[in-house]
């Protein structure tokens, strides 16, 4: 795993949480949730290319 992928994350969060503020703020809650949503999925989706990474170098690590 690579140290630029915690730090996308952490940069992600950082980004999401201050939108969330800001909208929750500003009476926009459905907004603010919707951004939630919106950074879980793009974290999500980079762990899953990590994860199919992470199942392919298993697979040739035991020769499967």
């Amino acid at each position: 795993m690579d140290v630029d992928l915690i730090f996308k994350i952490a940069a992600i969060g950082i980004i999401v949480a201050v939108l969330n503020q800001l909208l929750v703020r500003s009476g926009r809650e459905e907004q603010a949730m919707l951004t939630t949503l919106a950074g879980l999925i793009v974290v999500l989706t980079l762990l899953v290319g990590e994860i199919g990474d992470l199942f392919s170098m298993v697979k040739s690590v035991f020769g499967l």
